[in-house]
């Protein structure tokens, strides 16, 4: 998400931490800022927008020579992107600079704490507490490295902490937890940063902090213990990627890397939605509960991958709330003259937050009395402005232009949207949110073991590429799977590709089945969903008659396929509405590596853009 970099050496620490930053620009962001040590004291200089800002402030207002500094580029989430809610933040007096990855779950609470204590904040931001709180601690244990070990036990959520304070000139202190941090280490040198990337022109010797870990930078070593103080294992590596190669995390491209990134991409999507009794909380859905209670019917909006998630959502929101759900694509919507009015609540979804399509849905929609909420991933886009109320997906930058990981946190914000209309309304029992919540809370696990057993999805879609056509299949929420495994063959392999609802296979696509025809089909779980199981299989069986290539995507446990798969893709048994979240995972792997074989672009397909800012 946010790009993280922090120094202790013998260089110019402004430098290093730039040029540092520079190097994780490909990640995204919306503002950046520094802070140096020098003469007994901080200087800082942030500013929203690029790098170049930062730069121009800088040549306009020098910052001192000092050896020891941190940056940051921030990627919005509590508060827009304005150069009060840029990293670094400081305490009242200036001692203390705090650059932050992550959410901190309970910054309102101790927000107010420190309010009483007559702290004065100037940020929106959840970061601007632990400056101060690191502050206090300070004050008592004259020890950076202890405060912040005192400061994280008190800390609720996913984060990445680095801190320096005036006192101690010498010194970059860093936390991690549920966030990535690495150190690098160079002689009489160190470095920390969210990514190998910042100090690979420096050293290429590094170590990977674990779990609720803090780690003291010193230039004659690292010191490295856990958030209750006790000494601390770590891994050492060597890197061997080129620098391009670190942007990526060493993947190939920014594609794999994003597929990688998905289980902790659907953990950060939940990450501060419950509060300590189970129930949703969505401080960012702005609409009255009162508004909601009225609602009679819900439209979704959105284009692409993210109209797929939209229909996924349909079955999700008609289920938990009984309110009946549309989903049309935005560049139809206000072409055909829909019916809206006050008592509608409008979803509109999309990545970048900019796609013109959907944001002339959402104005029209407005502009006929309908509350308009947005699903999105960049905090400060057209879209969430325009909008009554929005939901963040917090998957991080995407870069690859094919979709991966926005797709699955944009199915994780829907359930939760869909969840939170049925607490609203009362369509759902406590229990019985509190059970789907935890149920989303395993998902991002289940994803790890689908990544992990990827091999041989590889190795067949390799042995496709030469093939000019494949077909997918999928019954309820599968369906919408098959059209999204489609459109990234579409996409990444530039092939004929097709996704139908199973259902309808005799109503004429099964005229385009021929000898050897790769078709893919996503079978539902027998448990949830067991008519609709066997009527898949017999689909299973009239395709293979006809000597297609059966490609079967079901859950560990479902032996009634095996007898009609020529490849068997198995995938974690999950509840029937969540299992689009790990089907198609399986569909990415697939496509991407079918696109490599073929020699295609990956992570830029021809004639594609990341965010379509055209009607």
């Amino acid at each position: 998400m946010c790009g993280i970099v922090g120094y202790v050496g013998s260089q110019s620490a402004l430098e290093v931490v730039t040029a540092g930053l520079k190097r994780l620009e490909y990640r995204g962001y919306d503002s950046a800022g520094v802070a140096v040590l020098a003469d007994g004291g901080l200087a800082a200089a942030k500013k929203a927008g690029k790098l170049v800002n930062l730069e121009k402030e800088l040549v306009d207002r020098p910052l001192p020579t000092g050896t020891t500094g941190i940056g940051h580029t921030r990627w919005a989430t509590h508060g827009g992107p304005t150069d009060a809610n840029a990293h670094p933040h400081l305490d009242n007096a200036g001692r203390v600079a705090v650059v932050h990855n992550g959410i901190i779950e309970n910054f309102a609470a101790l927000r107010a704490e420190l309010a009483e204590r007559g702290h004065e904040l100037t940020s929106e931001t959840d970061t601007e507490v632990v400056a101060h709180l690191l502050a206090e601690e300070f004050s008592a244990t004259a020890d950076l490295a202890e405060a912040m070990r005192l400061v994280c036990r008190r800390l609720e959520g996913a984060f990445t902490l680095v801190a320096v304070h005036a006192d101690e000139p010498d010194v970059v202190v860093g936390a991690r937890r549920n966030s990535p941090l690495v150190v690098g280490v160079g002689e009489g040198e160190a470095f920390l940063a969210s990514d190998v990337a910042a100090f690979i022109a420096h050293t290429r010797s590094a170590i990977e902090l674990g779990q609720d870990q803090v780690v003291e930078l010193r230039r004659d070593g690292v010191t490295v213990t856990g958030f209750d103080g006790s000494p601390a294992e770590v891994r050492s590596y060597h890197v061997d990627w080129d620098a391009s190669a670190a942007e990526k995390g060493g993947y190939d491209y920014f594609m794999l890397k994003e597929i990688a990134e998905q289980p902790k991409a659907v953990a950060d999507t939940l990450l501060g939605r419950i509060d300590a009794s189970g129930s949703l909380t969505l401080d960012e859905v702005r609409i009255a509960p009162e508004v909601l209670r009225e609602v009679d019917k819900v439209v979704i909006v959105a284009c692409g991958t993210a109209f797929h998630a939209g229909l996924i959502a349909k079955y999700a929101i008609e289920h938990w709330t009984r309110i009946p759900c549309e989903v049309e694509l935005a560049s139809e919507f206000r072409y055909r003259d829909p019916i809206l009015d006050q008592q509608t609540l409008v979803i509109a979804i999309s990545q970048s937050g900019e796609t013109m399509d959907t944001l002339m849905a959402l104005r029209h929609a407005r502009e006929q009395g309908a509350k308009v909420l947005a699903i999105c991933n960049t905090n400060g886009s057209t879209i969430p402005r325009e909008s009554d109320a929005v939901l963040y997906t917090h998957a991080g930058p995407e870069v690859a232009v094919a979709s991966t990981k926005a797709f699955l946190t944009q199915l994780v914000a829907c359930y939760l949207v869909a969840l939170y209309l049925g607490q609203v309304r009362g369509t759902k029992w406590g229990d019985e949110i509190r059970a789907v919540i935890r149920d989303l809370a395993q998902i991002s696990g289940e994803v790890e073991r689908v990544l992990e057993t990827m091999e041989p999805v590889r190795a067949l879609a390799r042995s496709l590429a030469e093939k000019n056509t494949v077909l997918f299949l999928g019954r309820h929420v599968g369906y919408p799977v098959a059209l999204e495994g489609a459109l990234k063959l579409k996409e990444l392999a530039y092939m004929h590709a097709e996704g139908f609802a199973a259902g309808e296979l005799k109503h004429g696509p099964i005229a385009l089945i021929e000898e050897d025809l790769p078709v893919v089909v996503v079978v539902p779980s027998p448990r949830g969903r067991s008519v609709l199981h066997d009527k898949i299989v017999s689909n299973i069986q009239e395709i293979r008659a006809r000597g297609a290539r059966t490609i079967v995507i079901a859950e560990e446990g479902d032996e009634a396929v095996e007898p009609y798969a020529d490849h068997l893709i198995r995938i974690p048994a999950t509840p029937v509405l969540l299992q689009p979240l790990v089907a198609t995972v399986p569909l990415q792997v697939f496509a991407c590596e079918l696109a490599t074989a073929r020699g295609n672009e990956v992570d830029q397909p021809r004639n594609l853009a990341k965010s379509v800012t055209v009607e």
